[in-house]
């Protein structure tokens, strides 16, 4: 594509919801925001991001739509900021308060986050850095101190990038590996990426990391949230940081903290380089066949709950843009146990985030969504414990030109009533298959259901019919331990989030091996590796798309922290050197790169087509009551694939197919293989073998 240039629109032509937000128009930029209840909006301009005095107010007015919007002259690297005037009754569900200065939601760039300050709260909140439940204050109070100097400011950017002819590679989801990757922590200990690059966008897709990406097999890199982040209060006040990033604070921009921001480079002396580099980011993983796929937070924002900061949607029109408990407006729903959740009963909220979702594909290039906590985004617009795979936003979002024709992936849950809704989305879209990964755990621990885990690797069809390509399955992911950790530990060790221990999943399905936490017994670490290759192994060998966890190839261990999303340190970060410190490591990630081709040797897995068939050791069929043995049997001419999987503490004899034929191994788990004069049906205990016919 050539240089992304758009006709100029006339400055009286009144702004679609695609176009909220800055734009350049004759005359100047136009600033445009929706609010159906605010009194009054002014626009703050600033000349440097840690001002809390406005160089230039403006005001907008309020035209068709609920849309306030005035032009402006100004150069690109405009500060900006908005103050909203109107009631101030919590009670009622409006908390407009102009002393804060607030996010634009449609912002393409934003300066930094809110810094640490009582007056980032539209109450008084009296007992501030204290934690929250000792604080002395009621949000029913209200609190004048301006908040301008402890806020980021929003960036006027221009958009214009050259994409050197990018093209997204398209790839099917029948050839689909995902890689779930952090921006930061993926490079920020890569010794072979330059310095001032580490744990940035153009980190990301330095020549190691981009080779390191190919050669693994993955297609595409399904990143932790890159829309602008904000820390919550209670990590402000313990010195944390939300690093997996599901604290939305401004849902066009890509996040600030991923950019170099050299001084003298890019957009207004480095303000606004954050979407050049992620723009750059996209355009070279294209360039290298993998597809960039986002993981996106639009079922709640940074600004919490009732006692909350007031940092944009909130201060902007609160009963427009957030679903308000029933009987009491001061308070939010709260289906995503993160405060609140968006209202998208709401015309105005719908076009926030369809807007925001075109945005990425079109001016940033990005190949599809996976949706965090999506049963929010599906629940009803009268009864939010109503989920409905018809709602207003699924049904847009089909019909769309543009996101009907790109990767869209739910997390099919939240923690509201009747949330857990796997394999209820859209046709069209994959979903997180969480079924998959805890039948693979309980196998390969020994204690699992050989027909359940049938059932998962052959596609799941009970959820998904024969749609397979809907049935993203992951052992790991983000949440939770490490595939090492899996096999490390039984207990979660969460000290470091400084919550106790109390935070974590205590229910994790692993096992260490006789051990907890490192462990050099020969006997125990033979264990645990024999336990990785047969999870993945499984896992690439499975129908659906498989999902890797970032660093699970290189042997990332988290120290048993199942919960690392506070942990911006070596806890989270990948640590590259383990490849030269550790040759058993370097082994282990030939072993994976190996799975990886032998899917692509065997399209059939993806596609879901083909004749499979599994059986008990003995030949016959399995039941709920089967020990954790089973064959598996997958025909597509000319390809004959055939699993022998032992999750026993003995070693186990297959019958043979009855199909017949000449087999070889092409894998074995095992290490060393079987006894000399074994026959390749006799399976030793906790290994898998793939046969070729």
């Amino acid at each position: 594509m050539p240089l992304t240039h758009r006709a100029m629109p006339d400055a009286s032509t009144p702004p679609t919801a695609d176009r909220l937000g800055p734009q350049r128009v004759a005359g100047g930029v136009r600033f445009a925001v929706a609010s159906a209840h605010a009194e009054r909006i002014e626009l703050c301009l600033f000349e440097r991001a840690e001002d809390g005095t406005p160089s230039r107010r403006i005001a907008l007015k309020r035209g068709v739509g609920n849309v306030w919007s005035a032009v402006v002259d100004v150069a690109p690297g405009q500060l900006y900021g908005y103050r909203v005037y109107g009631p101030y009754r919590p009670k009622e569900g409006h908390r407009f308060n102009p002393a804060k200065l607030l996010v634009d939601p449609w912002a393409r760039a934003i300066t930094g986050e809110p810094q640490p300050d009582a007056s980032l709260f539209g109450f008084e909140a009296v007992g501030w850095p204290a934690a929250a439940h000792e604080w002395q204050s009621s949000d029913l109070t209200f609190d004048g101190r301006d908040s301008a100097a402890h806020m980021p400011k929003c960036v006027w950017v221009d958009e214009a990038f050259d994409w050197r002819g990018d093209r997204p590679p398209q790839t099917p989801w029948a050839e689909t590996v995902i890689y779930e990757c952090h921006v930061k922590g993926m490079t920020r200990l890569h010794p072979d990426v330059p310095e001032e690059l580490r744990g940035t966008y153009l980190g990301l897709v330095e020549p190691p990391v981009l080779e390191h990406l190919v050669d693994l097999g993955v297609t595409a890199v399904e990143l932790l949230p890159v829309h602008h982040i904000a820390r919550e209060p209670h990590l402000m006040i313990k010195g944390l940081a939300n690093y997996w990033g599901y604290s939305t604070l401004g849902y066009f921009a890509p996040h600030a903290g991923y950019a170099t921001l050299r001084q003298g480079q890019g957009q207004g002396q480095g303000q606004g380089q954050q979407v050049t580099e992620f723009k750059e980011m996209v355009r070279r993983l294209h360039e290298a066949g993998i597809e960039v796929l986002l993981d996106v937070v639009y079922n709640h924002t940074a600004e919490g709950g009732h006692m909350g900061p007031t940092l944009s949607l909130k201060g902007l029109d609160n009963r427009l843009f957030y679903r308000l408990a029933p009987h009491n407006s001061r308070r939010y729903e709260n289906p995503t146990g993160c405060g609140n959740s968006l209202d998208f009963s709401q015309p105005a909220v719908r076009d926030l985030v369809l807007s925001s979702l075109r945005y990425w594909v079109r001016e940033m290039h990005v190949d599809g969504f996976r949706f965090d906590l999506a049963t929010t985004l599906g629940r009803g617009a009268r009864d939010p414990a109503v989920f409905d795979t018809q709602s207003p936003l699924f049904q847009a979002i089909s019909a769309d030109p543009v996101l009907s024709r790109v990767k869209l992936i739910a997390e099919p849950w939240d923690i509201g009533p009747g949330g857990y809704r796997l394999g209820q989305f859209p046709a069209s879209w994959g979903e997180w298959n969480d079924r998959y990964r805890d039948a693979s755990r309980r196998f390969w621990h020994g204690d699992g259901s050989a027909h359940e885990l049938a059932s998962r690797a052959a596609g799941s069809a009970d959820l998904f019919g024969d749609r397979a390509f809907a049935s993203v399955n992951f052992i790991t992911c983000h949440d939770g331990y490490t595939l090492n950790d899996l096999v490390s530990y039984e207990h979660k060790h969460n000290h470091a989030n400084r919550e106790d221990n109390r935070d974590g999943n205590g229910h994790n399905l692993s096992r260490n091996w006789g051990v907890e936490g490192p462990s050099d017994r020969p006997g125990t670490v033979a264990s645990r590796l024999r336990a990785r290759r047969n999870l993945l192994a499984t896992l690439l060998l499975s129908r659906g798309v498989p999902m890797l966890l970032q660093g699970d190839e290189l042997g990332h261990s988290q120290r048993g922290n199942n919960n690392a999303y506070c942990q911006d340190s070596e806890i989270s970060w990948i640590d590259w050197r383990n490849i030269d410190r550790n040759p058993g490591d370097r082994a282990w990630l030939d072993f994976v790169r190996r799975l990886t081709r032998l899917r692509r040797a065997y399209p059939a897995l993806g596609q879901g087509a083909g004749e499979l068939r599994s059986w008990t050791p003995q030949g016959g069929p399995l039941t709920h009551q089967s020990p954790p043995a089973l064959a598996v049997e997958l025909a597509r001419e000319p390809e004959r694939l055939l699993l022998l999987a032992n999750g026993t503490e003995r070693e186990v004899t297959f019958e043979l197919p009855e199909s017949g034929g000449d087999w070889s191994v092409e894998l074995d788990t095992a290490e060393p293989p079987g006894e000399e004069g074994s026959t390749i049906w006799t399976v030793p205990a906790f290994s898998l073998r793939v046969l070729a016919g």
